[in-house]
């Protein structure tokens, strides 16, 4: 990876493609029983006004079941709710999948830990996408 890392964001390497590991994410959740709200492809969206960037592509999802009772007691999460995460590659070439760490959002907003738990299981879905 290029330069340091912001505090709180975790990236995690894939052993697979940018395309595969977007399929590996999408996948697993939905085996969660997750909503994916949205998927935004931002190196097409640059590619569509004459623009170059390495391949890069957000997913947007959750559960308003988990996410509600956070942005209830803590309206200003909703800033970074749904969760998120960058599937992008390296000038390397290398995949990345990266996103903000439950216990970074927590200390944050001032997330009580009964609360973060409704986030806590982000790091799973990527492990479990990025492996084989």
């Amino acid at each position: 990876m290029r330069g340091e890392t912001p505090e709180g964001v975790v990236s995690k390497a894939s052993q697979f493609s940018v395309e595969e590991t977007l399929k590996r994410l999408e996948a697993t959740i939905a085996e969660h029983g997750l909503k994916l709200f949205a998927r935004i492809d931002h190196s097409d969206e640059a590619q569509r006004v004459g623009l170059a960037m390495q391949p890069a592509h957000v997913l947007i999802f959750g559960s308003p079941q988990a996410g509600t009772p956070l942005m209830a007691a803590v309206p200003l999460v909703a800033l970074d709710l749904p969760l998120k995460v960058l599937v992008w590659q390296d000038r390397a070439g290398k995949v990345w999948a990266s996103y903000y760490a439950p216990l970074y959002l927590a200390a944050h907003y001032g997330i009580s830990n009964a609360l973060t738990k409704n986030i806590a299981g982000i790091d799973a879905i990527v492990e479990g996408s990025v492996h084989a």
